[in-house]
């Protein structure tokens, strides 16, 4: 629109740390449309190694390839230049994000489920935007990606990591922003309903808990009593739908008690 500048892209890389499912990997999707940019999501998880994360040859290809050329004047030398080129190199999310040429947004989602030792592969990348690849050399990215890192704090990442990145905490929201959430998410909900479950929410975190909810956890709950046909809730209600909004027996009973009790 007239007056309206194009958003400009930043740069860096950006660590954001807090519990699960307050968000952070909506952030990344969030700022891929408003850039109006790829979204490349690498998955962590434990045994994640460089075959699922960077590259790996396509070994069978590559045999293909060996065997048609056998019985050919081909010296050795020649079929190995060959079969490492890139026709035989599959990419994955992380070497698909430098080398693409349109702009990119990089999300390595839950980075703290990775061993130690697997962080190494992502430090070249966060300080250099490069990958090296020993058949190939080094591969410099054409576009500086923008880089989003989340992280549930599952266990501590290494320094060498965490100085690469600029730090962001994303902790539960306030209980006004959680209304406000539930409002602008959650069709056909009234905002008396909405502010009773913040507020039961809120209630709900305070206690001692395997895991407390979640905002993707708030908005399922919100969306259950909406097709129940709740406009405001009373602590039946509450009680009887507490296994949409906690995980664990022992915190529905927890929950269940507090509720009774106010």
């Amino acid at each position: 629109r007239a007056g309206l500048r194009e958003p400009e892209k930043p740069i860096g890389n950006y660590l954001f740390a807090g519990p699960t499912g307050v968000g952070k990997t909506e952030v990344a999707k969030v700022i891929s449309r408003w850039l109006g940019a790829e979204l490349i999501r690498l998955q962590c998880y434990e045994g994640l190694d460089e075959s699922k994360a960077l590259y790996e040859w396509n070994y069978k290809k590559q045999l293909l390839r060996i065997q048609a050329e056998r019985n050919s004047d081909s010296s050795w030398e020649d079929i190995e230049t060959d079969i490492f080129s890139d026709e035989f190199l599959l990419t994955r999310p992380l070497l698909e994000a430098i080398r693409s040429e349109d702009p990119v947004v990089l999300l390595i989602d839950e980075v703290d489920r990775v061993e130690v030792e697997t962080e190494a592969l992502l430090l070249e990348i966060l300080s250099d935007y490069q990958v090296s690849i020993p058949e190939l050399g080094t591969i410099e990215a054409t576009q500086i990606p923008l880089v989003f890192l989340t992280s549930n704090n599952t266990r501590e990442l290494s320094e060498a990591l965490k100085r690469r990145c600029l730090f962001l905490h994303v902790d539960y929201p306030q209980m006004d922003r959680e209304k406000e959430i539930v409002l602008t998410k959650v069709p056909g909900v009234t905002e008396m309903l909405a502010d009773q479950i913040a507020r039961i929410v809120r209630s709900i975190r305070q206690l001692d808990l395997k895991k407390s909810p979640s905002v993707s956890e708030t908005l399922d709950w919100a969306r259950t009593l909406v097709l129940l046909g709740v406009d405001s809730i009373d602590a039946e209600q509450a009680k009887e739908t507490l296994h949409v909004l906690l995980k664990y027996q022992s915190d529905i009973a927890k929950a269940a008690k507090e509720l009774s009790d106010d």
